[in-house]
């Protein structure tokens, strides 16, 4: 009787962007963090019409979806829960959140509205500046819509260098570093690829970090910030999946900027009304006055889970223990 009592686990991978076999590693990671005396755990991949859940004899099993249940041993099993880790369509805009709000299952993210906001990155960016969060300045070019921005409105608003990326897709694929003018046009067809809106940006130099956040009925943990070092033009794919870059946790910033990059941290997580871990990526650069300026970038709500992803780096240097961690976050809805 004891196993009956445990919850059922979903971690929801897969997706249909770029992405989709990085959304597998972090299930990885997730499934290997999470308390399995506690918890029956299942890894649910869906890419396009093809939901299933792989079982332990190594087989799968095709998902219902009427209500999200399967098939093990001839027998209907349901979800109490589930943790999604996709990164990017439709795990990380809202799409997945809306389907589970409808069959009643509790889930990991923030809610409908937060996450399609969240990954529209130039709508986020002018919905956080009316709270007074400091972001740079942008532009965002929409397909069959290009003539409406010139050359000289970027140059203007924006200046060069200055990134071109996909304005709502959750992933490090279409982003390009453009130095001079002649280079916009390619790499706005290049990030059309992944997104029918365009987000054009001022390059902020300065310190990149990234930090996690999540909150419960009865704590609210802002992790220490990772520093982010590339020797890449940016921290490109290659950078995040690939190793060719430093990350130093926690960064080497003065405590007082520390202190208040987790203040902006835990002050964006409650505007929004977030849910679960999210990850905020920002710039630190130098104000008039020689003092640190906090820039946000963007907030990631499903961000990466591997072993070596930045929330399992910061919650060990915060002395803390990811299966804890994910036991807090999925009984905090129950």
């Amino acid at each position: 009787m004891k196993n009956q009592s445990k919850r059922t686990i979903a971690i929801v991978c897969g997706g249909d962007s770029s992405e989709h076999d990085v959304s597998l590693r972090s299930a990885q990671g997730l499934y290997s963090f999470f308390d399995k005396q506690k918890y029956n755990v299942y890894v649910v991949d869906i890419k396009d019409n093809d939901w299933h859940v792989n079982l332990s004899d190594g087989t799968t099993s095709k998902i219902d979806r009427n209500d999200f249940s399967f098939v093990e041993n001839d027998e209907v099993k349901h979800f109490d829960y589930a943790y999604i880790t996709i990164h990017g369509t439709p795990g990380e805009n809202g799409i997945l959140q809306g389907y589970f709000e409808l069959i009643d299952l509790p889930y990991s993210t923030s809610g409908v509205l937060v996450e399609a906001l969240t990954f529209d990155k130039f709508v986020l960016n002018q919905y956080l500046r009316t709270y007074g969060v400091s972001v740079a300045e942008s532009l965002l070019i929409r397909r069959g819509y290009e003539h409406l921005v010139s050359d000289d409105d970027i140059m203007s608003r924006v200046g060069m260098p200055c990134f071109v990326k996909p304005a709502n897709d959750g992933s490090s694929f279409g982003v390009s570093k453009v130095k001079n003018i002649d280079q916009l046009a390619p790499a706005v067809r290049k990030a059309m690829m992944e997104s029918d809106e365009v987000m054009v940006e001022q390059y902020l130099d300065g310190i990149e970090i990234s930090i996690g956040c999540y909150k419960t009925k009865d704590k609210s943990v802002v992790l220490p910030a990772t520093e982010v070092v590339t020797h890449n033009e940016f921290f490109d794919y290659d950078a995040k999946y690939n190793g060719e870059v430093e990350e130093i946790t926690p960064a080497r910033i003065p405590d007082d900027v520390a202190r208040r990059v987790a203040e902006v941290t835990s002050a964006i997580y409650d505007i929004l009304h977030c849910n679960g871990i999210i990850r905020i990526d920002y710039i630190l650069t130098k104000n008039a006055e020689g003092g640190m300026k906090i820039n946000m970038l963007e907030v990631n709500t499903t961000p990466g889970m591997t072993p070596t992803s930045f929330i399992p780096q910061q919650v060990r240097a915060a002395g803390l223990n990811m299966s804890d961690v994910l036991t807090d976050i999925v009984e905090n809805q129950f």
